[in-house]
Order: C-alpha cells, then structure tokens, then sequence
C-alpha cells in the first residue's frame, strides 16, 4: 500500500531503502530541534518564564511546525526532503528584526505568519516558482555555499571562536582560556570525524556527546554549575499557550505602515532564503534539471509556505526544506515516503523535551559549523573560469556571512550577472525577467540603504 501510494517503483526505489532514507534524513537534521529553540530564545522572551522554559516550549514548536511541513512534502509533494524552521532564517528573526530593529517578538510572527499566507497564495498562482526561475544558473549553482559560510560564521561566534574587534570587526578569541570554547572544539572534532566516517546521525551525536562531557566535568568538580552547564534546569514545560497564537497579539498592536514594512522586510528575505535553500536542497540531490530548475517546484514551495504560516501560529520561524536531506537521498530516498518517515521522527521527539534545556548552548552551536563545511560542497558546481559564473557565483557565496543575511547575497549575485553579461556583450543570454528583477533589486537596496524602508 505504501509502495503504491507513494509511487515508489516508478522512482527506482523500494518501501525497505525509503524508510531507512527516511531515518537518516531525521537523525541528520534533528539537531534542529535543539538549536532552533536557543537561537529564538535569545529574542522571545516570555514574562513569568524562565530562559529554558521558553526553550521547551519553542522546541515544542519546532517540532509540530516541522511535522506538519513535512507531512504536506510527503502527501502532497511526494519528495525525500525533510523541513523545519531554516537555519539562518531564525537567526534573521532573532539577531535582525528583534534584537536589531526593536520589533517585539509578537510582531514578528505576525509578520511571518502574513507573508507566509501570502506564499501560499503566490505558490498556487505559480508566480514564486516564476520569480525563482529567473535567478541566474550561477547564483542557483552557488546558494547552497552561500548559506553554507554564513552559518559557519554564526557558529564560530556563537562558540566563542571568533570574537569582535575594534581594530579588525573581527578576531580569534581567546580560545584556550574559555572552557565553553575548549568543549566547543573538542565536540567539533568529533562530530567531523564521525561525518568523514559516514556515521549516520553524526551531527546529533556530537551534540549529545559534547553536552554529555559538559555535565561530568560538572558533576566531577572541575567547572560549577553556570560556567559549562545550565545553572539550574526546569521542570518539564510542555504548555506553549504562552507561546502559540501570540502572533494575534503582534497583529492587533500595529502601527499599520511599520507593520508593513516588517512584513515586507521579512517577505523579501524569506522568499530569497527559502528558495535559496530548495535549490540548494535540490542540487544537492541532483533533482535539478538542465537549466537549473527543480521539475514542479510549486508543490514543495507549498509545503514550506504551509509550514511557515503553522510555525508562526504556534511560536516559531520560517520553515524550510533541509540540505540535511541529501543524506536521506544519498540512502537512496526518492519519494514521499522518505519524508513521511521524517515527519513521524520528529512526533516521536516530542517525548524528548524534557531533555533539551540541559543542552549548554555550545554543544548546540557545534551544528552551524558542521553544516555549514559540508554545504561548501556546492561550489564545485561553478564555473570559476567563465567571468558571469564568477562574479555573480562569487557574490552570491561571499555576501551572505559578510552582511550576515542569505538575501542579500543573493541579491547580489541576481544583479552582478546581467552587468557582466552586458559587459561581455552576451547580452542577449540574459532574460528580460532577469533585467527586471535586478533593477528592482537595485531599487530597493537603494531606499533601504537610505533608510527610507527597513
């Protein structure tokens, strides 16, 4: 039944390698149900609860949006790929809008819940799958390293590896005196190892494992309580109503034209971001066709839209699809039933929660790093020689760490390729589509750079 339904002989798979792709999609990508809490957490801030209180309940609500995203990739999209709240998009959430621009945090789902309504409306009409078909080869080809290196940057800073600098902006901190840097490094080190030997579930071991020494170097008197571990931890805290349908009050206390350019704001980033990681996902697995495009693409973008418009409802942020997911394709994964699998992965954790605020936050961190490197991977698929592939592929990677936002790099890399197309006169290889998106591109980062818009 299994078989029939998700169409699984005609995608040269069997029911046996779809659930065992579906399995280590999960094991690959449940490392989110850790971070994503303590990256949100630094902004949401919740009266009357503590820290890790507000970490179980937003770890809750990871992972019912991360079902519910996935369910509709395995039901109705019929793809291998796993989704949930999108790294670098959380801590566009926490880092830019919150904590950056002084947006309540009630507002901010308010404005990912509109825009993720607007992407459901987007997606049926087929306009998104339009504007994501206009982005040129090379900035498809160099997003998933993009993304890559402005995780890697995040992690570095949040392990303490990389510090700020008057003098330079940035620096290497002082590692060997810092015990949250010391465990830092010796849980990457691990977590690369068991990654180059194949281990399935490598990331989330070396988080299990790196928290795990954590706690004995406590227990044995070496650290107290506070330096590498939580001062104290909470009870169990699976009530989220502090959290869910917070979103209702960010819409009912708005200043109309604020809200709609935070609304815009997060629109620009987010369609820019989750498309940059589908394509990202999709090349990865090799799903892509010959220009660069993902056959159909309209039902998985689908599938994140849903999933961000229920994650804003129940506390968390924009929903995407995985690159963790090309471990599952790499088992041979080829149908909804591998995702079916991860969204039943992700149910079964809800059992779990009462483990997640004992995770110090640099064991959690240790997974920004690791995939971060492994999504350098991409860049192999660009042609270096060819001056539009660079110059717009190397915008594209480059950009993003260094204005700390995925949108911006792809920005980037869409206008570089039509001026150098120009300059090359090849002209006529450049779509009227990709004329238009640059100039507007180019538009608002004028008014936004002049602050006449967020």
């Amino acid at each position: 039944m299994l078989a029939a339904r998700f169409n699984v002989e005609a995608h040269d798979s069997d029911v046996r390698t779809e659930l065992v792709a579906g399995l280590t999609t999960f094991l690959a990508m449940s490392y989110i149900i850790v971070v994503n809490p303590f990256i949100l957490a630094e902004a949401i801030q919740i009266p009357g609860y503590e820290f890790f209180e507000v970490v179980q309940m937003i770890a809750i609500s990871t992972i019912v949006a991360s079902a519910i995203a996935t369910l509709v990739m395995a039901l109705y999209a019929n793809r291998p790929f796993g989704l949930a709240p999108g790294m670098g998009l959380n801590a566009f959430f926490a880092f830019t809008v919150v904590i950056g621009l002084g947006i309540s945090w009630q507002t901010a789902l308010a404005a990912v819940f509109v825009e993720g309504v607007l992407f459901m409306a987007l997606t049926a009409v087929g306009a998104r799958k339009y504007i994501i078909q206009l982005f040129p080869e090379p900035v498809k080809r160099a997003v998933g390293a993009g993304i890559g290196l402005f995780l890697l940057f995040i992690g570095l800073q949040e392990l303490q590896l990389v510090v700020p600098d008057d003098a330079t902006l940035v620096t290497l901190g002082g590692v060997f005196g810092n015990p949250w840097a010391i465990l830092g490094i010796l849980g990457l080190a691990l977590t690369f190892a068991l990654w180059a030997r194949g281990i399935t579930g490598a990331i989330i071991i070396g988080i299990l494992t790196t928290a795990a020494a954590g706690w004995a170097l406590t227990f044995a008197g070496v650290f107290e309580r506070g330096v590498v571990t939580p001062e104290t931890l909470p009870a169990a805290q699976y009530d989220i109503t502090p959290l869910a349908g917070a979103f209702v009050d960010g819409l009912a206390d708005i200043e109309p034209l604020t809200f709609a350019l935070v609304v815009f704001t997060f629109f620009f980033v987010d369609f820019f971001d989750t498309a940059g990681t589908l394509i990202g996902v999709s090349q990865f697995g090799d799903f892509l066709d010959e220009d660069g495009d993902l056959p159909e693409m309209e039902k998985p973008l689908m599938a994140d839209a849903v999933g961000t418009t229920v994650g804003a409802m129940i506390g968390t942020s924009t929903v995407t699809t995985y690159i963790e997911s090309s471990a599952g394709i790499e088992e041979g994964g080829r149908t909804g039933l591998t995702a079916l699998v991860v969204a039943l992965g992700f149910i079964a954790s809800l059992a779990l929660i009462p483990f997640v605020a004992a995770i110090p936050e640099y064991a959690s961190f240790i997974a920004l790093i690791v995939v971060g490197v492994m999504m350098l991977q991409g860049l192999v698929e660009v042609d270096w020689s060819n001056p539009a592939w660079a110059v717009s592929a190397g915008l594209t990677v480059t950009v993003m760490p260094f204005a700390y936002s995925i949108a911006d790099g792809l920005a980037a890399g869409i206008v570089a390729y039509p001026l150098i197309k120009v300059a090359l006169g090849e002209y006529n290889d450049v779509r009227l589509g990709q004329y238009v998106l640059a100039v507007l591109l180019v538009v608002y980062y004028v008014l936004q750079t002049r602050g006449v818009i967020l």
